[in-house]
Order: C-alpha cells, then structure tokens, then sequence
C-alpha cells in the first residue's frame, strides 16, 4: 500500500512546481521558442537540500555555457559533412563523460552538462546550421531560467538546510567510531565488529561527498567546511590507528595474555570521552579532558617496554600498542575539538580556530577520492558509439526525428554513467518513458490547443507535476517518478505546442524510444558490468598504489612519506566497496579485511618511508624490503595471483618479503636509540603483525625475554 504524502513531500512537489512555472512564465514572456526546456530543466536539478540544489547551480550553468559554445562552433564548420558532424559530437560528449567521471565533486557537472548540451543544441539544429547560434543562445537562456528559478525557490521558500543532516551523519560516524574503538580496545571483535569498520568508512566517505555542498548551504554550518574537512581527515588516519590497536591487542592475547596493568589501562581508555562532542567547548571542560590524556599518556609512557637488540616479539608489540595508544589518544582529542568548533559555529558562534586546529588543517592536501580511468574511459566509450549508433541510423535513412534519438542517447549515457551496470536504470527510465506517453498525449494534443493563457496552463499543469513530484521526493520511487516527468516535460520540450499534430507526436516519441533502447544496447554489450568487477579493480588500484608507495625514491618519496593523500584515497575504496559487497555473491568478510588491511599497510609504508633517511643503522635493509613489497602489491595489482573468485584475489606475501622484514627489524632495533629508529621498529612491528599474524614469532639478534614496566597507580578515569 502506498503511503501518504508527507509534509516534506507535499512541500518538495509544491516547490518544483512554483519553481517549474516561474521559470516557464518568464520564458514564455521573453518569448523563447521552446519555454518547456525551462520547466523540464527545473525537474533535472531539484534536490531536497537547498544547498546542494545551489551547488550545483554555478556549476551546471558553466556546463550549460560552455556545451553551447561547443555546438556553436562544430555545427556550422562540418554541417557539410554529416558524419564528421555525429563523430566531432560524440567525441566531445564522450571527452566531456570521462573528465566528469574523473571529478566525483559538483564540479563534474560543468563537464557532463557540457557533453549533452552540446548534443541537446547541436544535433536539433544540423539541417538548419545557420540558425546554430540564435538556438544556442535561446537554448542556453531557457536552461538556465531553470536553473535559476529552481536554485532560487528551493533556497528562498522553506529551505532545506545541508546542516542538520549533515551533523546528524557526523555525529552517526563519530557514534561508530567510538563502538569500534571500544571493541578493539577490549579485544571483542566479531562479524558485528566488521560491519561496523566498513559502516564508519562508508560514513567518512559519504561525508566528504556532502560536505563538497556544504559552502553553498544556508545554514551557520557552511562557515565550518575547513574544520569538517579537517574532521573527516582526522577520522581517516584514525582508521588504520585503530585497526593496528586491534591486530596487537589480538597478537597479544595469542602470547599469553595482557597483563592486569595493560587490560586496566585499556579499559581505562575505552572508557575516556573527552567531553559531550555535540556541545559547547567551554574552558573547564577542554581543561579537563586535557589533564585526562595527559594522565593516560603518562601511565601508556610507563607501560612502554625499551627496545634493543635483546627485545622480544612480545616487546615490540607491546612497543607498537603503546606508539599507537598515544596516536589514539592525540586524534580523539583532535576530533572532539573540531566537532566542538563545529557544533558551537552551527549555533551562530564565532568561527575561531586555535592554532592546534589550523595545523591539523593546514595539513590536508591532495584529492581524497579514488579515480579509475579505465571505467571512464569505458563509459566515455560506451556513449559515443552509442550516439554515433543513432546518427549512423538518422543519417542512412533520412528519419526526420533521428536527432531526437542522437541527443537522447547522449544524455542517458551520462545520466547513469556512474553506475556498475547503468542499463538496468536506464531500461527503468525507458519504460517508465513508455507509461507517460498516455499523459503526454492528453497535454500536447488536447489540453495545450485548448488553453489560451499562462493562468489556465498553470492551472491544467498542476495535476501531473504535483502528483507526480510527491514520488520524487521518496527514494524508493524517484527514478521512476524522474522518468515519468522526463517524458512528460520532454515530449512538450522538443515539440512546437502550437502547431503538433499526433504524426509529429508519434515520430518524436519514437525518437526518444528509440535513442533509449540504443543507450540500453550498447550500455549491456561496453559498459555493463558486476559488483564483484568492480571490487577487484578498487582492489587492484589499492595495491598499484601501495606498490607505487613502497617503491618510491627520489622526489616521489616525498608524495609517498604523506600519509594522508593515500589514507583518503585507500579510506574512498573501502567505503566504495561496502556496497558492492553487499551485492555479490563473495566472501565479504575477507575481501574487506584485505581492503582494511591494506590502509594498514599504506599508513605504514609512509612511516617506513619518512624514517629511513633519518636511519643511522638498517637503512639498507628497509630499502630491500621496500623494494620486497613494492613486487608483491605490483604482482597482486598486475594479477599475477591467480585464484579463484573475489574472496580469494589476494596473495599471502612469500617468505622472501617475512625473511626481508626480520632482517630489517634485527638490524633497526640493534641500532642507536632515536625518533626515527623508534617510529621504523612501530611501523615493522605493525607490519608483520598484519601481514604475517600466524607466522613463527620473530626472533631478535640477542633475543631475551623481559617483563614490561608496571603501571604507576591511578585511580580509573572513568570513575572519576
């Protein structure tokens, strides 16, 4: 049974509405020859959120601009040569897809509006070319009389804040983080635990995506995008800290067991919350939570075994927990103070930042998102042979309406190009297409000749748009509701209201049919692939880059020892994994342990990089083993593991890359005490740890077991 409307939804339907019709009552005003490009563009951008609604504004009309330019200057140069023609398109729809693949922020709409804008303009116009510029012009006016007037309802008539939602996520991520902390800081890890992992990196990402919106946002919040960037980095690099407590609490319990110390001390931080992160960060309270991190880092200093060439297996763990309690602690101290920053800005407080703060964000740099060129290059592929499909038809037999098809197939192409497998939306979008062609008649050829002013237009409009953007608004029905007004607004878009008659009717609406089916076709024989491929390729580019890290000399070391551009890169692929997963039929347990396992490494790798210039004993043998790992993650990115599904994609690394580490643990921890020393055995410790857990314990060059230091007395903080 269908549920009722909603406020929010009643609302968002009126709002596209008011919004569709101030734009087409200006159109119709200025006299423009198709006013319906305007209220169908009002449809394309709506968002429920005012202020991604205005993010993308800016850049659609950039696209809008620049795709007409495109079509101003290619259409009148080769109109002599039509095939030229349909190809230079193509081309420039297909460059304009892959650069918009590529850019997984709202800038990507000024390249895919580009691409089908020059198609929407050009192709209509080619028996006509010298006509190219005026319908340029008329057709870049009324898409942007829709942005416009859609960008201005949905910001000025109720909006809908980004804010709310999004500290309501954040808080979400935050809440997850600290369940997972907990579970690692107490050794209680199961396949809740794993779900949780991959929930918090889903999160992460799925923040970033919203907070590119978020300077656009009407709310207090849109002050706050350094310091949520700064946030959302912050978690990222806590991810792999977190995964590393977990392994070690893990390998240590396996040789015997905590001690009564450390299990109290772990308790004692599980337990710390610095303070309520969603209030105000007021003096005494951050005083408070302060004198707490520094007790606790002073009891972890106590608990911290030395290193040298006498230390146990056990001790470089215990050596590599504490390194890592100390990173905890630091990075949670850091979040609370930017969520606090946040929360007090969100109440219309002064965005200040202490300087603690503008370090952790002057930190950042380098794109966060994973890219794979390969699937743009694919999709950009998939398009033009699509729309050069369509023209090879239109051009071989004359058909009037063959650039209806050409263009149609243009924009379906992009529309689902960011998809795995586009043509099963497409395919929705086709059918749903098929059901509004009733509707579509009724308006074009009964309603609109029998309506002889705007008032009765609005009037007769109403109706379909409201009713129909009620289902808009619920996800669950929002891409067949899109195709049901896409058909509608497009059918009176792309004819003459005037003058159509139901031959001119039936020959566009084969056109749109048609330039659909050919998306569909060539999208299922290019394009079309599974869940589990695209897992294994955001695999793959984990391990080429973490190959590329190890690898690295000269001036890419310097890229290589920055953790953070490949922590959000590697922190991108395993949020982007977590639904695939979802839809395969693989071991996901395994397949997101090796991804979580390889953010491991990457925050590793980087430290072993940072260390070894500084190293006075063991730099050569860190190089051989840098090099030991760059072939293992170059063989398992080439493939060269063969194995049998997903779940078994990964390679155990050999017993050269085992006998490299220990060689260059043996000859660090032999040599003279210093930072880098200390942060190269952290990082040793931690790797074999992850990628040999159930190898023979490592046996150092003067191997001697020794007891850990007690910890000093302190009366629980949690209690306090």
């Amino acid at each position: 049974m269908t549920a009722l409307p909603t406020r929010a939804e009643w609302l968002f339907s009126f709002k596209n509405y008011a919004a569709a019709m101030l734009a087409l009552f200006i159109a119709m005003g200025m006299g423009l020859p198709r006013p319906f490009w305007a209220m169908l563009t009002v449809f394309v951008v709506a968002q429920p959120l005012s202020g991604a609604v205005r993010s993308k504004a800016v850049f659609r009309l950039l696209g809008t601009a620049l795709g007409a330019a495109a079509a101003i200057a290619l259409v009148p140069l080769l109109s002599n040569a039509p095939e030229l023609l349909s190809l230079a398109l193509a081309l420039w729809v297909g460059a304009c897809l892959y650069l918009s693949l590529l850019d997984r922020t709202p800038r990507s709409y000024v390249f895919m509006l580009a691409g089908y804008s020059a198609a929407l303009i050009g192709f209509p116009a080619v028996s006509q070319p010298e006509t190219i510029f005026d319908v340029g012009l008329a057709r870049v006016i009324e898409i942007s009389l829709g942005i416009v007037c859609g960008t201005l309802v949905h910001s000025l008539v109720f909006p809908q804040g980004l804010g709310p939602v999004l500290l309501k996520r954040l808080d979400a991520a935050l809440a997850d983080a600290r369940a997972w902390m907990r579970d690692a800081l107490r050794g209680g890890r199961d396949a809740k635990s794993d779900r949780d992992r991959r929930k918090v990196a889903s999160d992460i990402t799925e923040l970033r995506v919203l907070s590119t919106h978020l300077p656009f946002d009407t709310s207090h919040l849109r002050f706050t995008s350094h310091s949520l960037r700064a946030l959302q980095d912050r978690m990222a690099l806590l991810l792999p800290v977190l995964a590393a407590i977990e392994d070690a609490v893990a390998a240590l319990r396996a040789q015997g067991g905590l001690s009564a110390d450390h299990a109290a001390l772990l308790d004692d931080i599980a337990a710390w919350e610095p303070a309520d992160g969603a209030s105000s960060a007021d003096a005494a309270r951050m005083q408070l939570a302060d004198a707490q991190r520094a007790a606790l880092k002073t009891r972890i200093h106590a608990c911290t075994p030395g290193v040298d060439a006498t230390s146990s297996w056990r001790d470089l763990m215990a050596f590599h927990l504490c390194a890592r309690l100390h990173e905890l602690l630091d990075a949670r101290m850091e979040s609370w103070r930017l969520r606090a920053q946040i929360g007090s800005v969100a109440r219309g407080g002064p965005a200040r930042l202490t300087v603690g703060m503008t370090r952790v964000i002057r930190a950042r740099f380098g794109t966060p998102f994973h890219r794979d060129h390969g699937l743009a290059l694919l999709s950009a592929f998939a398009a033009v042979i699509a729309i050069l499909v369509c023209c090879a038809f239109w051009i071989g037999t004359g058909w009037p309406s063959g650039s209806a098809a050409a263009l149609i197939a243009a924009v379906f192409c992009c529309f689902f190009a960011t998809q795995d497998d586009p043509a099963p939306s497409i395919k929705t979008f086709l059918a749903y297409t098929i059901y509004s062609l009733p509707l579509s008649a009724f308006y074009l050829l009964v309603v609109m000749p029998a309506i002889n002013g705007f008032g009765m237009l609005a009037l007769a409009t109403a109706p379909a748009i409201i009713a129909i953007g009620i289902f808009v608004a619920r996800p669950k029905t929002t891409l067949r509701a899109m195709a049901l007004l896409f058909g509608f607004g497009s059918t009176l878009s792309l004819h003459d209201t005037g003058t159509a008659d139901l031959a001119s009717f039936i020959n566009g609406n084969i056109g749109q049919i048609a330039g659909t089916a050919a998306a569909v076709l060539i999208t299922q024989l290019l394009r079309s692939v599974g869940a589990e491929w695209t897992a294994r390729r955001l695999l793959r580019a984990g391990w080429s880059e973490l190959a590329a890290m190890a690898g690295a000399r000269g001036p890419s070391a310097a890229r290589a020892v920055a953790p953070q551009n490949s922590a959000n890169r590697m922190l991108d692929r395993v949020g982007l994994l977590a639904p695939r997963l979802a839809l395969s039929s693989v071991a996901e347990h395994q397949v997101a342990a090796d991804a979580f396992q390889d953010l491991r490494v990457g925050d590793t790798i980087a430290q072993l990089q940072r260390a070894r210039p500084l190293l006075q004993d063991g730099e050569l043998a860190l190089r051989r083993l840098l090099r030991a790992l760059s072939r293992h993650f170059g063989d398992l990115s080439a493939g060269r593991f063969r194995a049998a599904g997903l779940a078994g994609a990964r390679g155990a690394p050999g017993p050269a890359v085992l006998a490299a580490l220990d060689r260059a643990l043996r000859a660090i921890v032999a040599g003279p005490a210093s930072a880098a020393r200390d942060s190269a055995v952290i990082a040793l410790a931690g790797l074999r740890n992850s990628l040999f857990p159930a190898a023979d314990a490592y046996v150092g060059p003067m191997a001697a077991p020794r007891p850990l230091r007690a910890v000093p007395e302190a009366e629980p903080l949690h209690d306090r």
